[in-house]
């Protein structure tokens, strides 16, 4: 398909300034939709397409390969299935959806209209995740008895002053909107939750989210190993940390940093210290940072995959753990006061 691919973005938010960079490389953008008419004006002007105020219009009059679905958490489900209802293979940015149910009725489409759904999951593509992935399959780190996993970023109350974030129904809570990417990651390395306990909170955000700003978690995993989940958006002033440290018979790893793009400290029985390629820096969004930005490697490896199906991506029910682990963590975490 190579830069004949056709791509479109619906929703004009920040995300999908990272999704056009990364589609002008591979292909052309042949529209992009958003309800706000100035904003896909907008959108559209800089990035030399067509604009759309609904995804129905932009479905109905262009011919699209592949649909970038970067709108609002709560509508990623009816979005992606509406686009592959209409015959176009789907990437969707993070989270996938917030509910198990709507995760699989997206994976039923895409079988159903026998198209590639894939979802953004950039994090895997860090340089010392990778590289721990590759120690846990190769047994170098022996059995994992214990981890902990912390997530500490800031998000000040003026973060979610623009009508979505900070809901129930369309943002969801902050380990789907700030911290899916470290939930993906814990399931890409220990698999699945068997049994867990927590506990929530608001502390500084009473005013501007109808959910925690903290929480806690006791994990119990499918494989055997336990630990804990720690994470808030109460940092001050910048993000302070994203980090998953592992105890194995063999060895103790933390993959740290902001984003999980450091390895901090490494002790492995006969594996020396590896020199590993910096990452890509943090996406800016103005007055705050999100994850790493590894578009670059989402797009190389769904290029990849379809022109040839052979070729790994993260697959669908990997994909639908992850929203099933947040939902798990959620429901046995009651609010504090």
């Amino acid at each position: 398909m190579g830069k004949n691919i056709r791509f479109a973005i619906i929703g004009c938010g920040r995300i999908a300034t990272r999704h056009a960079a990364e589609i002008l490389k591979h292909g052309v953008l042949i529209g992009v939709a958003d309800i706000i008419e100035e904003k896909a004006k907008a959108f559209a002007k800089k990035y030399n397409t067509k604009p759309y105020t609904s995804v129905t219009s932009l479905i109905q009059q262009e011919v699209i390969d592949v649909i970038a679905v970067c709108t609002p958490n709560g509508l990623h489900s009816t979005h992606s299935i509406q686009s592959l209802d209409a015959g176009i293979n789907v990437l969707c940015e993070k989270p996938m959806a917030l509910t198990t149910s709507d995760a699989e009725k997206m994976i039923r489409a895409a079988e159903k209209n026998e198209k590639k759904l894939f979802v953004v999951k950039q994090n895997r593509y860090n340089p010392p995740v990778m590289f721990v992935k590759k120690l846990l399959d190769e047994k170098k780190l022996g059995k994992i008895n214990s981890f902990q996993l912390n997530c500490f970023w800031n998000r000040p109350p003026e973060y979610f002053t623009d009508g979505w974030r900070g809901t129930l129904n369309m943002d969801g809570g902050i380990l789907f909107t700030q911290f899916s990417h470290f939930i993906d990651l814990l399931y890409h390395f220990l698999g699945e939750i068997k049994n867990v306990t927590g506990m929530r909170a608001n502390f500084l955000h009473k005013e501007s989210i109808a959910f925690e700003d903290f929480g806690i978690a006791n994990l119990q995993m499918v494989n055997g190993s336990v630990g804990t989940l720690n994470y808030t958006i109460n940092a001050v002033e910048k993000n302070m940390e994203g980090s998953l440290a592992l105890f194995g018979e063999k060895g103790t790893v933390k993959i740290g940093g902001q984003y999980l793009n450091e390895l901090e400290y490494f002790s492995v029985t006969d594996v020396p210290l590896p020199h590993l390629q910096k990452g890509n820096p943090a996406n800016e969004y103005g007055f705050y940072t999100g994850s790493m930005s590894n578009h670059d490697k989402v797009y190389d490896n769904l290029i990849k995959t379809l022109a040839d199906p052979a070729h790994p991506f993260i697959n669908m029910s990997d994909i639908l753990k992850v929203t099933t682990m947040i939902e798990s963590i959620y429901e046995n975490s009651p609010f504090i006061k």
